[in-house]
């Protein structure tokens, strides 16, 4: 019955292809700048990676094993989050799911945001910002110190394509993605979103925090 053979092999290719494409677009992240990142996350440090394994973190529905990647972790500082040290980061074991990869010899350093959980232990997953952190740009590990947490009552709106402008006077437009092509912008590298003296947001860039009665851009 070819007709039926014909069926059943188009009905198997057009599987395949829906189930790639889920995998592929399993883990979506919309870009955030820097600042916004830091401001949503519950922890940020810097730390060095020293271990890793894959533990089992309980069973799903079916029973099936729940698995994660564990890396153990030295803490250098904490910018965000619990007086506790933070020893342990986990996430998944694929990047398809949002799983991290990440150098484990101990001779990098980072920059790690995402999710408290107990113990000294935190979640990540591709959508927090992380970085090593020697590419992380002076101004960068400045704000993460201050000024980025002063600026996160303010909103940093992305402009992909023209026209876009700002509808409050406490967002700041953020233009990498739109003239530059790419995250890791001007904007992104060198400035932060700073609350003014009048209660509106603009963006800042300069070495020192913002004077208190800071009211435009300034340069270092």
């Amino acid at each position: 019955m070819p007709f039926s053979v014909n069926g059943i092999l188009c009905s198997l290719a057009l599987l395949v292809l829906w189930r790639a494409e889920e995998l592929a677009e399993a883990c979506s992240c919309a870009p955030v700048h820097p600042q916004q990142a830091f401001c949503n996350a519950g922890i940020v440090i810097r730390a060095k990676v020293v271990g890793e394994r894959e533990v089992v973190a309980g069973n799903d529905i079916y029973g099936n094993p729940i698995k994660r990647i564990q890396y153990d972790i030295k803490q250098i500082k904490m910018f965000k989050g619990p007086a506790e040290d933070i020893v342990a980061v986990f996430t998944a074991p694929v990047s398809a799911v949002c799983g991290v990869t990440l150098d484990a010899s101990g001779k990098k350093e980072y920059l790690i945001s995402g999710k408290a959980e107990a113990n000294g232990h935190m979640i990540v997953t591709l959508c927090d910002y992380i970085m090593p952190w020697d590419s992380l740009s002076a101004t960068q590990k400045k704000s993460l110190s201050q000024r980025y947490q002063m600026g996160c009552d303010c909103k940093i709106v992305r402009c992909l394509s023209l026209p876009c402008e700002i509808q409050a006077p406490e967002e700041c437009l953020w233009t990498d993605l739109m003239i530059e092509k790419q995250m890791h912008g001007r904007q992104a590298n060198h400035y932060a979103c700073i609350k003014r003296a009048d209660g509106s947001c603009s963006w800042y860039r300069g070495v020192a925090p913002p004077k208190k009665e800071f009211l435009d851009v300034e340069d270092p």
